[in-house]
C-alpha cells in the first residue's frame, strides 16, 4: 500500500471513528434528557447511513487493492444502495 493509499484509508477510518463518537454522544445526550427521542433517532439515522457509505468505500478500496487495481477508483455509493450491508 502506498503512502497516499494508506493516508486515504486513515482518513476514512478517522471519519468512521468520529461518527461512532457522535453516535455515543447522541445516546448519552438522550440519557441525560438533553435531546428528545425523535431528535436522537433522526440524527442516528443520518449517521448510520453515512457510516454504511464509509464502510462500503473502505471495502471497495481494499477489494480493488487486493485485485491489483487502483483503490482511488472506488467511489462513494448512494446510501440507498449500501444501507443495511452486513459486515
Amino acid at each position: 500500500m502506498s503512502g497516499s493509499e494508506a493516508e486515504a484509508e486513515r482518513k476514512i477510518l478517522g471519519h468512521i471513528t468520529e461518527m461512532i463518537n457522535q453516535e455515543k454522544d447522541l445516546r448519552e445526550r438522550l440519557a441525560r434528557q438533553e435531546i428528545d427521542e425523535p431528535t436522537e433517532h433522526a440524527r442516528l439515522a443520518g449517521l448510520e447511513a453515512e457510516l454504511d457509505q464509509c464502510w462500503d468505500l473502505l471495502r471497495q478500496r481494499r477489494a480493488r487493492a487486493d485485485a491489483g487495481q487502483d483503490p482511488g477508483g472506488a467511489n462513494v455509493r448512494p446510501a440507498s444502495e449500501v444501507e443495511g450491508y452486513l459486515s
